[in-house]
């Protein structure tokens, strides 16, 4: 499977992040679907009316992603993102930046460079909960890996 291929999907939970030795990161996702029965949300003395929980879909396989070699990654709560006009990439949920904030800080923090360790991505994730960035030489490998 190719990250390009992972445009079609509409939320997912990052269920794991992990090293799987120095510098190889390995994430598992899991999908999600919309409920069907409509709910009433109450926060304060507010009330949401006709509300749907969005629920992992226990039916599909994890997907698995795995980074051979990274520069560097960052996950962060959804809740403290906002939109940032500056930003440019292509897909939704799985992003391929042009031009972050994070590439930016990449280019300032570290001594990367497209001659050393040569050509990298800004792979961008926005899961339900969690904002993750990655930056890596390499493409990353996914597959689906079946639930316990």
């Amino acid at each position: 499977m190719k990250y390009s291929e992972l445009s079609m999907l509409k939320d997912i939970y990052l269920d794991q992040i992990f090293e799987t030795q120095d510098n190889h990161l390995r994430l598992i996702f899991s999908r999600s679907k919309t409920s069907e029965i409509a709910e009433t949300v109450t926060l304060g003395e507010i009330e949401i009316k006709d509300s749907y929980s969005i629920d992992i879909d226990e039916s599909l396989p994890h997907i698995q992603i795995d980074f051979k070699w990274y520069i560097g990654y960052s996950v962060r709560n959804e809740s403290y993102t906002v939109w940032d006009d500056y930003e440019e990439f292509e897909g939704k949920i799985f992003r391929i930046y042009s031009k972050s904030r994070y590439l930016d800080f990449i280019s300032t923090s570290t001594i990367a460079t497209e001659e050393y360790p040569g050509p990298y991505k800004h792979y961008g994730i926005s899961c339900l909960n969690h904002v993750i960035d990655i930056v890596s030489t390499t493409d990353p490998i996914i597959v689906e890996i079946p639930r316990d």
